[in-house]
C-alpha cells in the first residue's frame, strides 16, 4: 500500500462466540484456511502434508509453557496474583504482580497450592523493561516450584480456570525447553500422526526456541505504529537449524515457519542480512514494508484486532489479502485466537 497504515487499519469486528474457549477435540482436526492464493480454500489441518512439497523445511518453536500463574497473599493477608515472566539465575524471577497495594522491597509474599501447601518469596524490588516487573527471590528452583504450585497461564480472553486438559493441550507435543508464559499456538495443531505424515511426505523439520512472553498480548495504544515499543523475548537459533535452512535453499525448497514466534526468531537472527546462529534478545516489530529474509510460508492462528501479530501477518502476506482472509474466516465461522483454527500463508512482495 502507498499510504501509511495506522492502528485503526488493523481493527475488525469479531463476534465473541468465535473466540475459542477450548481446543478442537483432536489437535489436527482443527480447520485450516489455505490463504496462499487469491481465493481462500477451506481445509482441515491434517491436510497440511498435501499442501507442502517433499524437501520443504518446517521450522517449529520448541519452547515449553511453564505453569507461570501463582495465587496467594501478602504478609498482610491481601490477595496477590503473580505471573512469572522470566526465570533468572540464583532462584530469582521477574513477574507481573496484581495486588490491591504493591508490595515493597524486602516484603514477603506467600503462594499457595490447592492442597494447602505454601511457599514464600521475597520481593527484591522492581526490574525488567522500564521497571515494570517485580524482582522476586524464590526459596528453591523456580521451575520446580512453578510445576508444583503454578497454574497454566491461559490467555486473558479464555474465560475458564485452567484444568488438567489445559495443562495437556496448551502445550505442543514437542515442547522441550521451559520458559514460555504463552504457547506458540500454531504448533498446537500438530500431533504425532500428523508429524509422521509430514515425514512420510518428505517434509524436513527443524527447531528454534523463543520463550513467548506475556507481552504478546500487550495492546498497541498509539495510532502511529512507529511509536509502539515492542516487548523483548529471548530466543535461540541453533547452528543445526541454520544449516538446515541453507540446505533447503540449496535444493530449492521452501522454509515454512510454524507460528509467528518462529518467524520472529528466524527473522531476528537474520537482521544483519545473514542468518546467524546464537541466543539473544529480540524486540523486533514487523509491520508492512518489512523485508523478510528467511521465511517463505507461514502457518499461523488468527490474531487479535489491533495486535502486533496481526500486523506481522499483514506484512508477510499483504495487508489487503489478510484483511480479506479474516473477513472470510469470520463469515465461515472459523474459531479465533490461541485455541482456534489456523491458516497457511505465502510470503508476498511488499
Amino acid at each position: 500500500m502507498s499510504r501509511t497504515l495506522t492502528l485503526a487499519d488493523f481493527d475488525f469486528a469479531l463476534p465473541a462466540e468465535l473466540i475459542a474457549q477450548h481446543p478442537a477435540a483432536e489437535r489436527s482436526a482443527s480447520r485450516l484456511l489455505d490463504g496462499r492464493g487469491e481465493t481462500p480454500v477451506d481445509r482441515v489441518f491434517r491436510d497440511l502434508p498435501a499442501l507442502l512439497n517433499p524437501g520443504d523445511l518446517l521450522v517449529f518453536n520448541d519452547t515449553k509453557v511453564i505453569k507461570a500463574r501463582l495465587l496467594g497473599a501478602k504478609a498482610s493477608g491481601g490477595a496477590v496474583e503473580a505471573l512469572v515472566e522470566r526465570v533468572l539465575t540464583n532462584n530469582e524471577v521477574l513477574a507481573h504482580l496484581r495486588a490491591s497495594k504493591s508490595p515493597k522491597p524486602g516484603s514477603i509474599v506467600h503462594f499457595d497450592a490447592a492442597d494447602g501447601a505454601r511457599f514464600s518469596a521475597e520481593v527484591l524490588g522492581r526490574g525488567g523493561p522500564e521497571q515494570s516487573l517485580f524482582h522476586l527471590r524464590f526459596p528453591s528452583d523456580p521451575f520446580a516450584l512453578l510445576e508444583r504450585f503454578g497454574h497454566v497461564p491461559l490467555p486473558p480472553y479464555i474465560g475458564h480456570a485452567d484444568t488438567a486438559d489445559d495443562e495437556r493441550r496448551y502445550q505442543t507435543v514437542f515442547a522441550r525447553r521451559p520458559g514460555a508464559v504463552a504457547a506458540p499456538t500454531a504448533a498446537l495443531h500438530f500431533d504425532a500422526a500428523l508429524l509422521a505424515a509430514l515425514a512420510e511426505r518428505g517434509v524436513r523439520q527443524a527447531h528454534v526456541t523463543l520463550h513467548v512472553g506475556a507481552g504478546t498480548f500487550q495492546p498497541v495504544r498509539s495510532e502511529n505504529l512507529a511509536a509502539h515499543k515492542m516487548h523483548s523475548e529471548w530466543f535461540e537459533v541453533g547452528s543445526a537449524t541454520v544449516d538446515a535452512i541453507a540446505a533447503a535453499r540449496a535444493r530449492g525448497a521452501r522454509v515454512v515457519a510454524v507460528g509467528t514466534t518462529t518467524l520472529r526468531a528466524l527473522e531476528s537472527a537474520a537482521r544483519s542480512g545473514t542468518l546467524e546462529a546464537g541466543a539473544r534478545e529480540t524486540d523486533i516489530f514487523i509491520t508492512p514494508g518489512f523485508q523478510f529474509r528467511v521465511v517463505d510460508a507461514l502457518v499461523t492462528n488468527f490474531h487479535l484486532p489491533k495486535s502486533t501479530l496481526l500486523m506481522l501477518v499483514s506484512a508477510f502476506a499483504g495487508f489487503e489479502h489478510v484483511k480479506a482472509l479474516y473477513a472470510h474466516a469470520v463469515s465461515q465461522r472459523y474459531r479465533f485466537f490461541s485455541y482456534g483454527d489456523a491458516m497457511l500463508l505465502a510470503r508476498r512482495a511488499p
